[in-house]
């Protein structure tokens, strides 16, 4: 009769540690994705800063032409005899 006790607490004991080990495995994959999940987002903020860097002084330089141009616009239209011909 101990004996039939002894298979089946081995048994029970088996199948916990079947169990912990698929436990591990998944908390090891949810892990995993998680790090993959961080390393993506921080290399897609540093692109997004360095390209959004980038357009910010494409547009600073555009705004500086922009004013360049006003500014001639207004002395052409102030002095129209200079491009009298």
């Amino acid at each position: 009769m101990a004996r039939a006790g002894g298979i089946t607490n081995a048994v029970n004991v088996g199948i916990a540690v079947q169990a912990d080990w698929e436990n591990r495995e998944f908390i090891s994959h949810i892990s995993l994705n998680v790090r993959r999940l961080f390393d993506f987002l921080v290399q897609f903020e540093a692109t997004t800063k360095s390209k959004l860097a980038s357009l910010n002084e494409k547009l600073d330089v555009l705004d500086r032409r922009l004013e360049q141009l006003e500014v001639q616009v207004a002395n052409a239209s102030a002095n129209p005899s200079l491009f009298a011909t």
